[in-house]
């Protein structure tokens, strides 16, 4: 599936994508530099209720915020960016491993820095830039 999306239309893009991937927990986002994978998390979380502050987790590798599910349960998102680590043992150490084998929301930034420790069901989303204002968004569920 793809979606285009500007600033102007992300938040609506945001929502549509939780509808398109109900009960999906764990989501690998790829893209170049500058290509808006924080930003659209930012948009994701916002559309998902977070009330906490969203920031970049690039030196924390993990930032945790909290949610309330439809239910009124409380529900956790986990914003991990693996760009800083070397590979997949050091994203073990770093607690990330655990993170996506939770029952929780996982948005991982730089996927490919530690490929083999995501579970079979992850989605992958690939942000492509069109133009300085435009992105293309693809969802791939093996």
């Amino acid at each position: 599936m793809e979606l285009i999306y500007s600033l102007e239309t992300i938040g609506e893009i945001a929502t549509r994508f939780w509808k398109l991937n109900e009960g999906v927990r764990v989501f690998a986002f790829h893209g170049e530099m500058g290509a808006g994978k924080t930003t659209l998390i930012h948009a994701l979380c916002e559309a998902k209720g977070v009330k906490d502050v969203i920031g970049s987790p690039t030196f924390a590798i993990i930032n945790e915020y909290g949610f309330k599910e439809g239910t009124g349960e409380a529900g956790k998102v986990f914003h991990i960016d693996l760009y800083r680590l070397q590979d997949e043992e050091e994203a073990i150490r770093a607690g990330v491993e655990d993170c996506l084998y939770s029952d929780h929301i996982s948005l991982v930034e730089w996927p490919e820095r530690a490929p083999g420790i995501f579970p079979d069901n992850t989605a992958h989303i690939y942000i492509n830039v069109i133009n300085s204002t435009t992105r293309r968004l693809r969802i791939d569920r093996n």
